[in-house]
């Protein structure tokens, strides 16, 4: 038997915590009943999504390197303009791991494995995500420098990270956290605004490809990216999943931010976590 959120991301329908999602909002039938959280099945129930008969069939993994253009919406929600699913238009379904923001560019990965979705997003695992970043006046060394030893945002304070000069009003940021509009926010809280950010590598896959064009991972880079995430082990994700279900103290650790207005509203993804 099989926990029915692993059922469905087997099946490459969406990734565990979507699944989670879903059976929450009461979208998914087992045996034409309500499924309770944690519930396991077998290949016998009948299961069901907004009404649509689920197979957990064995399938192809697909993993595809994708340059998102600006103005695309990392959605799996076909309802909403210009998103990532439709634009894309793959034979397959397909959905990303994680989130890169409406006004920004650069490579995301698109997949039907929900599993390595867990493994790639778990905060804890510090994997890379590397950006270049164009603000709107001349970049300092005092900015290079508070950038790179942590920012107050969100009730947080940012982790320290690499940062580096490229020309006056650009740098590179290598980020091991994916806060919503995490580079935005920080650079709003000293006085800069982004005119323009890329996502150029995540973990060991680089971006190489045209705006709007994707092409499939290799087996090396899989192979490798494979060994990068393999600390993800099941006794961590039943760790995860009794962390989300126990709520934090609101002074556990936490430093305050000072309070300063910001335009951006907290969006979370399907996950249920912020969204860069």
């Amino acid at each position: 038997m099989t926990r029915l959120n692993k059922y469905l991301s087997e099946s490459g329908y969406c990734s565990r915590r979507e699944a989670d999602k879903l059976i929450e909002q009461g979208r998914i039938t087992v045996n034409r009943k309500l499924p309770e959280m944690g519930m396991k099945v077998t290949s016998e129930d009948q299961i069901f999504v907004d009404g649509k008969p689920i197979h957990n069939k064995q399938e192809e993994r697909i993993y595809l390197a994708f340059h998102k253009p600006v103005g695309i919406e990392c959605t799996t929600n076909t309802a909403v303009k210009n998103n990532i699913v439709d634009y894309i238009n793959y034979p397959e379904r397909i959905f990303p791991i994680g989130r890169l923001d409406k006004a920004s560019e650069g490579l995301i990965f698109m997949t039907n494995d929900g599993d390595i979705v867990n493994k790639i997003l778990r905060a804890r695992n510090n994997h890379e995500k590397e950006y270049i970043v164009t603000v709107n006046k001349p970049i300092t060394d005092r900015f290079i420098q508070r950038m790179g030893n942590g920012v107050p945002i969100l009730d947080t304070v940012t982790r320290k990270c690499k940062v580096e000069q490229i020309s006056r009003f650009v740098f590179r940021i290598v980020l091991t956290q994916g806060l919503n509009r995490q580079i935005r926010r920080m650079c709003e809280y000293l006085d800069y605004e982004v005119t323009a950010l890329k996502r150029i590598r995540i973990i060991n896959i680089s971006l190489d490809v045209p705006v709007g064009k994707y092409r499939k991972l290799t087996p090396a880079e899989l192979k490798q990216l494979d060994q990068l995430i393999a600390p993800s082990s099941k006794t961590e994700e039943a760790s995860d999943l009794k962390s989300e279900q126990t709520p934090k103290s609101k002074t556990s650790g936490t430093l305050k931010a000072t309070p300063k207005t910001s335009r951006f509203p907290i969006i979370k993804d399907f996950k249920g976590k912020p969204k860069q």
